[in-house]
């Protein structure tokens, strides 16, 4: 079973607005402690010990939240990696910064706005030699990017279909074998300017590398100020 997990961190998170003025969204607090919090416990409740935070935006800050709550973590900073997000930004980025670090390893990769419960993150930990990608069913998948399964495997993800091609959407919750690195050179910058992960996906997709995993529980994104309130009522009914 894999136990290693890469947490993608370095945004700002700007569709906070003014929240994130001195730090990033991930560090929000929700209740008694900040989002980025909640995802690190359900990881290492699901068996996931060896951590990689991929930071950028104020990284003192998160440096002190890993020091405060006594998490066991390896930060690395993709700015001083890559160079600032003028130069390079996207998806794939965390990708890029962690290729020399993981080389031959099988891992999770996760966005540190995102939530999942210990149920899902234990699904994904599996050691097969396939690459899966997590979906969800969706009532409105045409706001998302929309996953064309074909017998278990993913064919193709269709960004923001304008006709309806099935409600299973990207989750945002990736397993990796190493084979994601070797693609990582082959992708090109997006119509949005930035490096992004289901390009390399899709790459792997192409050649039948990848598998879909159906969530049993749920897929909670944090990004615009509407979440915090949304988030804290979900926390407080779980518990």
């Amino acid at each position: 079973m894999i136990k290693k997990v890469v947490i993608a961190a370095a945004g700002q998170g700007t569709r906070m607005l003014h929240i994130t003025k001195n730090k990033s969204k991930h560090l929000i607090k929700v209740g008694k402690k900040p989002f980025l919090s909640y995802l690190l416990d359900n990881l290492i409740e699901a068996g996931f010990d060896e951590i990689i935070l991929v930071v950028g935006y104020k990284e003192e800050k998160m440096r002190e939240f890993i020091k405060e709550f006594n998490y066991k973590v390896n930060i690395v900073n993709q700015f001083e990696i890559l160079g600032p997000k003028e130069k390079i930004y996207g998806t794939a980025c965390p990708l890029m910064c962690v290729r020399d670090i993981l080389k031959n390893e099988q891992f999770l990769f996760v966005c540190g706005d995102n939530f999942y419960s210990v149920r899902d993150l234990k699904e994904m930990r599996n050691d097969k030699k396939y690459n899966y990608i997590a979906a969800i069913r969706h009532s409105h998948p045409e706001k998302y990017g929309v996953l064309i399964n074909k017998n278990g495997f993913l064919k193709e993800i269709v960004e923001k279909p304008k006709e309806k091609v099935g409600d299973l959407i990207n989750a945002g919750l990736y397993k990796f074998t190493p084979e994601v690195f070797d693609k990582l050179s082959e992708i090109k910058k997006s119509s949005r300017g930035e490096y992004e992960i289901t390009d390399v996906i899709t790459l792997l997709a192409k050649e039948k590398k990848v598998k879909i995993k159906v969530l049993q529980d749920y897929w909670l994104d944090f990004g615009n100020p509407s979440d915090i309130l949304m988030f804290s009522k979900f926390i407080k009914e779980k518990k």
